[in-house]
């Protein structure tokens, strides 16, 4: 998975960040994204695209990779997503990530950093940055990425539970599963969901 890195480092580049997001498909909550500088590519966890993984695996490898990298976490909300679509939303997610991390360190410079970005995302950034299909299982930078924004936006969907207990966020995370399509034909929407899409 360091194909990627290894090719830019050979280009000149010494920082590497990887990014992306987690939550363009729930019909419920933010859109969060992270963006990641490693320190280091030696792991003790598995790292890989955070799909792939169990909770307790993700879990494990956020702690360990937020030890070993520069970090940058960007959270765009519900009512956010339904005033100017999932598609921008998760753009600005991605700039607040990337915009986070930049502001940890003095040593990412514009002729030295490179942007790899997990799709088909453009991005309106100041430093130069390759788009990768599936790169959440291509490069270890995105899929430590993947894992931080996975982690996040799982935790702030189990606070959202306590609040709205009889909606089950903490089991399915908004995501339109026969159980949660059940109970919004039952309820209707409670005040995070995103009432912009379809089957809300």
């Amino acid at each position: 998975m360091l194909y990627y890195e290894r090719k830019l480092k050979k280009k000149g580049y010494d920082f590497v960040i990887g990014i992306d997001e987690a939550g363009r498909g729930p019909l419920a909550g933010p859109v969060v994204a992270a963006a990641v500088a490693l320190k280091t590519y030696s792991f003790k966890n598995r790292i890989d695209d955070s799909k792939k993984l169990t909770a307790l695996s993700r879990q494990n490898a956020f702690f360990e990779i937020t030890e070993k990298s520069l970090f940058g976490i960007g959270i765009v909300s519900e009512a956010m997503i339904d005033r100017v679509n999932i598609l921008e939303a998760t753009r600005i997610a991605m700039h607040n990530a990337l915009s986070s991390l930049i502001e940890k360190s003095t040593l990412l410079k514009a002729d030295t950093t490179h942007v790899i970005v997990d799709g088909n995302m453009k991005l309106d950034i100041d430093l130069p940055y390759t788009a990768i299909i599936r790169g959440d299982s291509k490069s270890k930078s995105i899929a430590c990425a993947s894992i931080l924004a996975k982690v996040t936006r799982d935790h702030i969907m189990l606070i959202y539970d306590r609040v709205f207990p009889e909606y089950g966020f903490s089991r399915h995370k908004g995501y339109p599963t026969k159980e949660h399509r059940d109970i919004l034909k039952k309820r209707g929407p409670s005040a995070i969901h995103r009432k912009t899409f379809y089957g809300v």
